[in-house]
């Protein structure tokens, strides 16, 4: 049987492209005793909560009809966000160059966060030039690769 996230993914990708949208990720998460449904989405030029709505009305009748998941959850439809977590090969190509945070499990010469621009995805190691060196982090230690937000 496929993954809850797999199954949302399937029905939430048409619609959101239907909407002049892409389907970001999709999460499925326990938070205070309660099972969130999470889908984010993108859109060029950013995208409003209007996207967010005519995303999230036919996906969750669509959720509703397919029902592939058991007992209840709250669906969320938003942007991927400024600070977007790139989790797959292709939201590593499309921001290749571009600034990340790199959060480790372990520290790593002391640290447990790196900053930098993002060189190469390769397998899942990720490698970032920082202070005028590269700097390639494997996948195992690696936790989480964001973009960075400057405010």
């Amino acid at each position: 049987m496929a993954k809850v996230t797999e199954l949302a993914a399937a029905l939430a990708a048409p619609i959101a492209e239907a909407n002049g949208c892409s389907l970001w990720d999709v999460e499925y998460v326990r938070e205070a005793g309660q099972w969130f449904l999470r889908v984010y989405i993108d859109k060029a030029g950013g995208v409003s909560i209007d996207d967010c709505e005519a995303v999230s009305r036919p996906l969750s009748d669509v959720l509703d009809e397919a029902d592939p998941i058991e007992g209840s959850y709250v669906l969320e439809v938003s942007s991927a966000g400024a600070d977007r977590a790139l989790k797959k090969p292709e939201h590593f190509r499309q921001f290749l160059g571009s600034e990340v945070d790199v959060r480790l499990y372990r520290p790593l010469d002391g640290r447990k966060e790196y900053t930098g621009v993002l060189r190469d995805y390769a397998g899942g190691d990720v490698t970032i030039e920082t202070g005028g060196e590269s700097r390639t982090f494997v996948k195992k230690d690696v936790a989480l690769v964001r973009l960075t937000v400057h405010f």
